[in-house]
């Protein structure tokens, strides 16, 4: 069955995982685009690819490795089947950086408040 992803959009229109997937070259952004594919559409997925970040808010991050470098793209639940993501980099250290948690976090808080009024 899988996910419908979703991106998130700040209240100025601004996409900030767009942003991220249209500054990577050419073969990454394929790799990207393939594991989100696997996101989308498996219902279960090896953490290899998908895994929720430990002492977070719910954040889970998709995971891409190209050659020695490490992509990754943060997201969160929003409901039923829903996955959005917030915003991607390039991972530098063996942790995730508290920053990009924090923002995704803030998207998140922000995701959620806008969208509940909608429904």
């Amino acid at each position: 069955m899988g996910k419908v992803v979703r991106f998130y959009e700040t209240e100025d229109g601004e996409v900030p995982v767009k942003k991220f997937l249209d500054s990577l070259p050419g073969k990454v952004a394929q790799k990207v685009s393939w594991v989100l594919m696997l996101v989308e559409e498996l219902d279960i997925l090896p953490a290899t690819y998908f895994k929720k970040l430990v002492g977070s808010e719910d954040i889970w991050e998709c995971r891409t490795q190209f050659g020695s470098n490490e992509y990754r793209i943060l997201c969160f639940h929003a409901g039923g089947s829903v996955l959005v993501l917030t915003h991607g980099f390039v991972k530098k250290t063996q942790k995730t950086p508290a920053k990009e948690i924090e923002r995704a976090e803030t998207y998140k808080r922000d995701y959620l408040r806008r969208h509940k009024r909608h429904e």
